[in-house]
């Protein structure tokens, strides 16, 4: 699945209020059956994800197989593992009422592990297709800056509809659990919805230049790979790191971020978990800091058709490691945040 639904700017144009409603309709059992061709396609999710989503698949075996052979590769925004890092590193830092609030919110088949439906919102996005703008931003041609009245709206120029917009509606949405019991809105998704979105724009190319569409029509080289800068962003980075440096795959790369979060990183982790003016959400920071990042480190040196090897890859890796942490970082000081 590409990183944004090539077919976008086609979707039906709901009445879009704010706070923003998603449909409520969406049956549990298509989100496990998501999750376990996500999981069919990723060989490095962590084990534990892969037997829950597996011990509630409820479609044949077989079936399962041809449908996720009938399908394109996944691109997801940060891949399936960055997203799964992201939500992981949140859970271990949540408060004890925001952990009972997402245990609480979760699918009884997730098994309590946020993480495990973290990619969700990448999985639907071609039948919530008015969900796909939400996943990014696009900004000025290189102007590397961000503005939340210039920059966040969809194709149609609708205001609102960027991944930035998102976070301020899902969290708006979950700040009304536990206030009635006959709430609106459906929070499960609304906390699906923010974890990912949270990761999304995190990943530097999510709040990229207009005209490539956040690097997805620039052709390079990954080694000797062919595809596109936004993927490399999304996936081969990460993909390589794990190759390279981590023997247990995504678990063991967890541990380092983990690690350095509470030991390299600790002084300035709590930068990070500000939110000024009382805010309960702060996208436009993050969405900042990415284009930044963008135009500092994805974009320098990856021109069309260009190869990317050594040089690039061991230059951003600390890039990408550093906002996988402060999504995680992030993620888990909203939820707190919203549930107290």
């Amino acid at each position: 699945m590409p990183s944004r639904d090539p077919s976008f700017h086609r979707y039906p144009s709901p009445s879009w209020h704010s706070p923003f409603k998603q449909p409520l309709c969406f049956p549990d059992r298509s989100i496990s059956h998501s999750v376990f061709l996500s999981i069919l396609a990723s060989s490095s999710l962590l084990e534990e994800v892969r037997m829950a989503a597996a011990a509630v698949a409820t479609l044949p075996l077989l079936l399962v197989l041809l449908v996720a052979a009938a399908l394109p590769a996944p691109s997801h925004g940060w891949g399936v593992d960055g997203h799964l890092m992201v939500c992981q590193i949140a859970q271990g830092r949540l408060s004890g009422a925001a952990a009972a609030a997402v245990k609480d919110l979760l699918p009884s088949y997730a098994g309590n592990n946020l993480s495990s439906l973290c990619s969700w919102a990448d999985d639907v996005k071609f039948r919530y297709h008015w969900s796909s703008p939400l996943h990014y931003i696009d900004t000025p041609d290189g102007l590397c800056t961000y503005s939340y009245d210039r920059d966040c709206k969809d194709e149609d120029g609708v205001k609102g509809r960027c991944v930035a917009g998102a976070i301020n509606n899902y969290t708006s949405q979950l700040l009304t659990y536990g206030k009635s019991s006959a709430t609106q809105y459906n929070l499960t998704q609304a906390l699906l919805f923010l974890s990912h979105f949270i990761g999304d724009i995190h990943q530097p190319l999510h709040v990229g230049f207009t005209s490539d569409r956040g690097g997805n029509t620039i052709d390079v080289h990954w080694y000797r790979r062919k595809t596109v800068l936004h993927h490399v962003w999304d996936a081969s980075i990460i993909q390589t790191a794990e190759d390279d440096f981590y023997s247990d795959g995504v678990a063991d790369y967890i541990d380092t971020l983990t690690e350095n979060i509470t030991g390299a990183w600790s002084e300035q982790v709590p930068s990070w978990e500000e939110c000024g003016k009382n805010q309960t959400a702060c996208p436009d920071i993050y969405a900042s800091e990415s284009i930044t990042a963008a135009c500092d480190w994805a974009y320098k040196g990856a021109d069309q058709d260009s190869t990317l090897e050594d040089a690039y890859f061991s230059s951003r890796l600390p890039v990408v490691n550093l906002r996988l942490a402060q999504g995680g970082v992030r993620l888990a000081a909203t939820l707190n945040r919203i549930f107290g």
